[in-house]
């Protein structure tokens, strides 16, 4: 039986008296973490050092801490509006500051990028695996205690809960510990939050699942809601190519990060505006380097996908994500081949009758799947030898024609039902992406399916029916660096260095080496850094790999697309050169032909030699003033003012890698002498009105000029 409790401090006394001292706590990902449970079982562990405590997670949320002074003063008011009263993690300060009680350990398989990099702790404590083995490698560890964060309703039959955000690892840690029969040795714990979406179907699941629930109004701090990120130039022009590989009536999934955003925009704007989709693509295209589908989505995509991102909604709210698939073999090769439509004719009757789908004569799990799939009414029956629909009743044996003629009255014009344009195996996004999820309406909530990363990630549950329904699949997802032989580095650093994890991107390329019709796109920035430390990504070769050159497929950088399926070394090595900075292609022709793997004297072709970020913008300059390429192309809360001075301060911070021109840039904003009462606003923001020191007066002066010279700062 579930117990039900008040606070989470009485959850932490019923797992020890049920389990020991010895606590192995799995927590999902992200959103799902019950923060006020987790933190409760840190403070008892910290307090009592006779308790050993071990976390094992993914991706623990963290609010934005700017250290410097100046970001400080701009963010300070802004993290306040973004995240509210949200209760941060207890143990992320102490892990960060290498200062965790020696009886509590933290694991992750997935860390935020970048923010564990010099975190001897962390990086010792972090467990490399594919998202699709979590629970596995969770359940290798011992776990006694699974907490996890849901949604719940109340109905006419009692309560019900939703694992929402986060059924990803859960379900299938649900079936381990069933399949390990471990009743009495693990605790199953559930916090509800009132402001997560319930999401039905494999994400609601019964109360029984959970040992213990904590349903408290007064734990329902905001939820963690992860600002829309702004969106770079380069990051537009790669999304632009990579939509364009888009097939309609295919089947997308796009990972995490700005790029996702760029990729939804630019799918919606070929859409609405195609025409302006194939001027802005011919803009940055000088080869046609693979086959691309540049039309609109007439039969839509559908989206199988580890994480449901903000601009995959939008995709569905501007009816892009509209293709249905069915989990019914049979039905789905039908409608794959076009023998019938989801709004049901005589033409479905006739291939029902004549494939079996509606057997000579029906029995009740026969019946019931017709009710469930929309072919037949809810209120169909079996009495006897007929089949009873309202007040028609007719004969249980459609060799009859008489029978057949009513079936198909009865079938014609119906809309096939429970059909889902969207699987998804964990979401996370801004505030309003929340708020509209709880807003859908029943029709679209019914097409959303939250389900676990054993469906998203992976073909093995049911290869044929995933086949069916993956069709023209494209796996959009980032990397740091790919080397000449075609191997991705996306997680780590040649130093071993963990920068974020392995997550579902193996998992995503090697589906679509498996799927028919399918591609992996590995979007990749060209170079990395500025100044004297700018450095390509394309490189000879790198100490670190994700993905193994042997599951190359598509790379993506703003420059174009290198299509790497089943090609030499050599031509592979052309291809990524082609995509290459210019800056570097002649080092990388270099080494390449110095090493044998080039024929001497090779040249980068014409079309490539002018792959520089000059030339990029002013190809996408007459589209930028249009406003096609907006900062925030899915809206931000920030302000105009504040979009502004975060703009002017990446600038500023970026002259510091280039002393030369900081230097040229300051002498310059000396000789400038800018409105007092216009600077006023600006500098009273970030309290930069009397610089403290001097390189505080010189952040003002380079503030102003570049607030100056984009147009929003007058001169005298």
């Amino acid at each position: 039986m579930t117990t039900f409790l008040h606070s989470v401090e009485e959850c932490v006394d019923h797992t020890i008296a049920t389990v020991g001292k010895d606590l192995v706590v799995a927590a999902p990902l992200g959103l799902g973490k019950p923060v006020q449970l987790l933190n409760a079982f840190y403070r008892r562990a910290a307090a009592d050092p006779s308790l050993s405590l071990r976390i094992i997670t993914a991706l623990c949320l963290e609010v934005p801490h700017p250290k410097d002074s100046i970001e400080k003063k701009l963010a300070e008011p802004i993290m306040q509006r973004l995240f509210r009263d949200y209760e941060e993690l207890a143990f992320m300060a102490p892990l960060r500051a290498g200062a965790l009680p020696a009886n509590i350990h933290v694991s992750e398989f997935y860390v935020r990028a970048g923010s564990m990099v010099g975190n001897a702790t962390a990086q010792q404590n972090y467990i490399s695996s594919n998202y699709t083995h979590i629970a596995r490698d969770m359940d290798i560890h011992g776990v006694n205690v699974l907490v996890q964060l849901v949604a719940k309703r109340e109905t006419g039959s009692g309560m019900e809960l939703s694992l929402s955000c986060n059924p990803d690892v859960t379900l299938e840690l649900f079936d381990l510990l069933r399949e390990r029969d471990v009743r009495g040795s693990v605790v199953t714990l559930a916090q509800v939050h009132a402001d997560l979406p319930f999401m039905e179907h494999d994400a609601q699941v019964s109360v029984e699942e959970f040992d213990c629930v904590v349903d408290n109004r007064d734990y329902d701090r905001a939820l963690f809601a992860v600002p829309n990120g702004s969106v770079p130039l380069r990051d537009y022009a790669a999304a632009l190519h990579a939509s364009s590989l888009i097939v309609d009536g295919g089947t997308l999934q796009v990972g995490i990060g700005a790029l996702g955003d760029a990729v939804a925009h630019a799918c919606i704007i070929r859409q609405k505006d195609n025409s302006h989709y194939r001027q802005m693509l011919s803009a940055i295209t000088s080869h046609q380097a693979v086959d691309t589908d540049l039309g609109e989505f007439e039969q839509g995509l559908y989206v199988s996908t580890e994480m449901f991102v903000n601009g995959m909604l939008h995709l569905i709210e501007q009816g892009i994500v509209k293709r249905r698939v069915y989990d019914n073999l049979q039905l789905q090769r039908a409608l794959n081949a076009g023998v019938f439509e989801e709004l049901l004719d005589q033409r479905f009757v006739d291939w029902a009758l004549q494939a079996g789908f509606i057997p000579q004569r029906l029995d009740e799990d026969s019946l019931d799947a017709l009710k469930f799939w929309g072919v037949l009414p809810a209120d169909t029956g079996l009495d006897a030898d007929s089949v009873v629909v309202g007040g028609t009743q007719f004969a249980n044996d459609f060799s009859s024609d008489e029978a057949r003629a009513t079936l198909s009255t009865l079938v014609c014009g119906r809309q096939l039902q429970n059909g889902r344009y969207m699987h998804g195996g964990f979401f996370l996004g801004p505030r309003d992406f929340y708020q509209r999820l709880h807003d859908l309406d029943v029709a679209q909530r019914s097409a959303i399916c939250m389900t676990g990363v054993r469906r998203t990630n992976q073909l093995l549950l049911d290869y044929p029916l995933y086949c069916a329904q993956r069709r023209e699949a494209r796996f959009i997802n980032t990397g740091m660096k790919v080397s000449l032989s075609g191997a991705v580095a996306s997680d780590g650093l040649e130093n071993g260095t963990v920068i974020s994890g392995v997550g579902g991107q193996y998992n995503f390329v090697a589906m679509a080496q498996d799927l028919p019709g399918a591609r992996s796109i590995l979007c990749i920035r060209s170079t990395r850094g500025s100044g004297d430390d700018l450095e390509s990504n394309i490189v000879p070769a790198y100490g670190h790999c994700t993905i193994p050159r042997h599951l190359r497929d598509i790379v993506v950088t703003e420059y174009g697309i290198a299509d790497l399926r089943g090609q030499s070394d050599a031509e592979i090595i052309k291809r990524l050169i082609a995509i290459a900075d210019s800056r570097f292609q002649q080092s990388l022709v270099d080494h390449a032909c110095k090493v044998g793997k080039l024929e001497k004297g090779y040249s980068v072709p014409v079309y490539a030699r002018n792959n520089t970020p000059e030339h990029l913008q002013a190809a996408l300059a007459p589209f930028v003033a249009q406003g096609s390429f907006p900062e925030y192309p899915f809206g931000t809360e920030l302000t105009e003012q504040e979009m502004a001075l975060a703009a002017s301060l990446r600038h500023v911070k970026s002259l510091a890698d280039e002393p030369t021109r900081m230097a040229r840039e300051f002498i310059r904003a000396l000789l400038h002498r800018e409105d007092e009462a216009a600077a006023h606003p600006w500098l009273e923001r970030i309290d930069l009105e009397h610089p403290d020191t001097p390189r505080e007066y010189v952040i003002q002066q380079l503030l102003l000029l570049d607030l100056e010279d984009r147009g929003l700062l007058k001169v005298r």
